[in-house]
């Protein structure tokens, strides 16, 4: 019988929940788009929209995180280890969680973002989205991996899934050395204050794609157990 039926007999299988965690996490990372839009045209007060909207889909993921919490503390039997599940889903938890800091930090501090620094910085945001929904990819991918029991083509089809990702955070980090360089020759320009927290969202940014990364990291654990 495969791994998910016996789950069923044995209680709710978690992994719906998890995916479901991991794409409102990744909703979250995706709205920093058009939110860096908004910025960069100076319409804070559509930013400020945009930064409520990230922040009430963090509250969901926070919600679902609890709720995934609560069944796998009261399961009686899991497909995968316990543990594994909980760190995985601390992990899709940071997305969330960062998305919100960089929009909250943008917004409190009423950002403008040189217009040198712009077109990169778009570039960069873009880079990191696309890191946050190829983890999402590889997530959905959890049930069709129980089915087989971690062997077989869909284990082949997850280990690609997560090269692509390697590709992806690779790229993100090459970016945002490209945007601190961007960022450092205008920086005497800039008022010291402002210079040091866009640093700090350039490297909140980059942590985003960091987080992904790991999202395909812990999802590489549980094929090699």
């Amino acid at each position: 019988m495969p791994l998910s039926n016996i789950a069923n007999l044995f209680g709710r299988s978690p992994i719906k929940p998890i995916k479901q965690h991991m794409a409102t996490s990744h909703q979250a990372c995706a709205d920093l788009i058009p939110f860096f839009a908004t910025v960069m045209q100076r319409d804070l007060a559509t930013a400020g929209e945009i930064q409520l909207r990230i922040s009430a889909t963090e509250n969901r993921a926070d919600d679902i995180k609890k709720d995934v919490r609560l069944h796998l503390s009261n399961s009686l039997f899991l497909p995968v280890a316990r543990s594994d599940l909980l760190e995985l889903l601390h992990v899709q938890d940071k997305i969330a969680n960062t998305a919100q800091d960089i929009a909250g930090l943008a917004i409190g501090r009423k950002m403008l973002i040189p217009e040198p620094l712009q077109a990169i910085i778009t570039t960069f945001v873009d880079s990191v989205v696309a890191t946050s929904a190829q983890a999402l990819k590889a997530i959905n991918e959890l049930d069709e991996l129980l089915e087989t029991g971690f062997s077989g083509r869909e284990v082949d089809i997850a280990c690609r899934m997560t090269e692509e990702l390697d590709e992806l955070e690779r790229k993100s980090d090459k970016l945002e050395v490209e945007v601190r360089a961007a960022l450092f020759k205008i920086e005497k320009e800039l008022l010291p204050v402002d210079v040091v927290f866009l640093y700090q969202i350039i490297e909140w940014i980059g942590d985003l794609a960091d987080h992904a990364h790991g999202v395909g990291n812990r999802l590489q654990l549980l094929l090699a157990r």
